[in-house]
């Protein structure tokens, strides 16, 4: 999983540097197992800046180039030969000059020199975005706004920021630390706890006004509710399918996600924020104005988003309207009812799935997508409705549009708390120490577990569901010793063990023993390899 430390830093005000933010994520069990720089795309466009081009003439000795003058604000006027069509006078452009190093989207990186091209001086290049890495178009250089500053680096004027990446080995039962959110939650608890702290938890902000229609076109049915126990939806219209802005595909971009649109880009977005998958559904498509979770007939056959039809099993869950599957659910959209360009109505969809039935429905159709794998872990059944508005709310402004429904929220079966007893003894002898009864409850709070009852001896717990590897009294104990700190139990005295001596071993075993201790006390490693042929071979 890949963690940016700019974003990470948006929902925790914390002024650690990436390498001790890694050093503390691994204390507490989130190894990060390599800790890289990212620049962003064209390796952070350095050296690029913003010119206007002054003048256009046509080449003396070649009919598709033309003889720019370009200012880049350093009070000289530079002259670049340029082959773009859609080059004119009085454009805002990005330049790179000679010395400068580009990294084309593909290809090797290449760096400009002063040339002559077709017997013209040329000092530089008006760059277009496939050949600095921030776009496929080729088609022509990049236009900018009339209100781009000339002389501004590049960098500066698309917000580009240095950053690193933590490339964090989750275990798989760490599910609510699956997202940016997660682990800014995790390592808030460490550095409040570890550094006497009270830093607080960023929640992006929601707009609640924006959501008071009562409205509801389109009726969400839940007819498995053991395979979905909730489902939330919303309606908009008016929406313009397009390109993001250059602050969503960079984040995007930082975490190893191809941009694609500005619906699905937020979607992906939602997925890195908050570990939440979410589909968007083109209204248009939902016949009979029904979202109906079911599954289907066995054998039926369905066409997914890359054009391959499946023959669904009778235990794959589905996304329905009144006429046909939709979506094999939380795990691959169907291709008739995706957002595409034409697409000016969505129904967003924030779901929680069981995950033995996502895992097993992926399994069958070898599908294992991002949403999958997240709802495989276990998504966190509370927020759903939170997730929805937050994204409704990116989609209104990046793609417009308003909100044509209210909030729908189909809750048939809620996931409770899970409750537990944490007993001090039992705690006190599985960590081997005794922790201060006020910094087990710091820990406790600060891992947003609830104490309901306190006697001298125990605790009563509540644990949030988000946390699904937390149902038992030991992982409560193993939740306290990670962020207490392992490194923090001293080593003890004496170790204790029970040793069982066989006497029954024939001679030839008793050799093997005498052999493997004497050349383990010499240096040497055993290996012990499955057998690749049968024993009866070895006489």
């Amino acid at each position: 999983m890949r963690i940016s430390y700019n974003w990470l830093k948006e929902y925790i005000a914390t002024e650690l540097s990436p390498q001790e933010i890694s050093e503390l994520l691994t204390d507490i069990g989130l190894e990060v197992e390599d800790l890289s720089e990212y620049k962003g795309p064209g390796n952070g466009l350095e050296g690029l800046v913003i010119g206007q081009v002054k003048k256009v003439e046509k080449h003396p000795d070649a009919d598709k180039l033309q003889l720019t003058q370009v200012d880049i604000g350093n009070g000289e006027t530079h002259q670049i030969v340029c082959g773009a069509p859609n080059v004119a006078e009085g454009q805002k452009v990005v330049v790179a000059l000679p010395g400068v190093t580009l990294y084309p989207l593909k290809g090797e990186p290449f760096t400009i020199k002063q040339a002559k091209i077709r017997g013209v001086e040329s000092n530089g290049m008006i760059c277009a975005e496939d050949e600095i890495g921030f776009g496929a178009d080729h088609a022509g250089i990049i236009v900018l706004p009339e209100n781009a500053q000339v002389g501004l680096k590049a960098k500066t004027y698309y917000g580009l920021k240095d950053d690193f990446i933590f490339e964090i080995g989750l275990t798989p039962n760490r599910a609510d630390a699956y997202s940016h959110i997660g682990v800014a939650r995790d390592l808030r608890a460490a550095i409040n706890v570890r550094q006497d702290k009270n830093l607080e938890l960023k929640l992006p902000a929601v707009d609640e006004k924006l959501f008071q229609k009562t409205e509801t076109p389109i009726e969400v049915i839940i007819e498995n509710p053991e395979a979905c126990p909730r489902y939330s939806g919303i309606l908009i219209r008016n929406v313009k399918v397009g390109e993001s802005p250059a602050w969503l595909k960079e984040k995007l971009r930082s975490v190893g996600q191809r941009p694609i649109n500005n619906i699905v880009d937020i979607t992906n977005f939602i997925l890195q924020e908050y570990g939440q998958p979410l589909h968007a559904f083109d209204a248009d498509k939902i016949k009979g104005g029904k979202v109906i979770v079911k599954t289907l007939p066995a054998q039926t056959k369905f066409t997914t988003l890359d054009e391959v039809e499946r023959t669904l099993h009778a235990e794959d869950l589905m996304i329905c309207n009144a006429e046909a599957g939709m979506c094999i659910a939380g795990v691959f959209g169907g291709l008739s009812s995706g957002v595409q360009p034409p697409t000016t109505s969505i129904f967003l969809e924030s779901a929680y799935f069981n995950p033995v039935s996502i895992r097993k429905t992926f399994t069958r159709h070898g599908l294992r997508t991002d949403a999958a794998m997240h709802f495989e872990k276990g998504a966190d059944p509370n927020c759903t409705v939170t997730v929805l508005k937050r994204a409704t709310q990116l989609i209104l402004e990046i793609a417009g549009g308003e909100i044509a429904s209210a909030v729908v929220d189909v809750n048939p079966k809620p996931i409770p708390n899970s409750a537990v007893t944490l007993r001090y003894t039992h705690l006190d002898r599985l960590i081997g120490i005794r922790i201060d009864a006020d910094a087990i409850h710091d820990i406790l709070e600060n891992l947003e577990i609830k104490i309901t009852n306190e006697t001298q001896d125990a605790l009563e717990l509540s644990v949030p569901p988000f946390k699904t590897d937390v149902q038992r009294e030991v992982d409560v104990i193993e939740e306290v010793l990670r962020i207490y700190g392992v490194n923090h139990i001293p080593l003890p005295e004496n170790i204790r063990t029970s040793i069982s001596l066989r006497t029954d071993t024939d001679f030839r075993e008793n050799l093997k023993n005498v052999v493997s201790d004497y050349l383990a006390s010499i240096g040497f490693n055993e290996m012990v390899n499955n057998s690749i042929s049968r024993t009866d071979y070895y006489g």
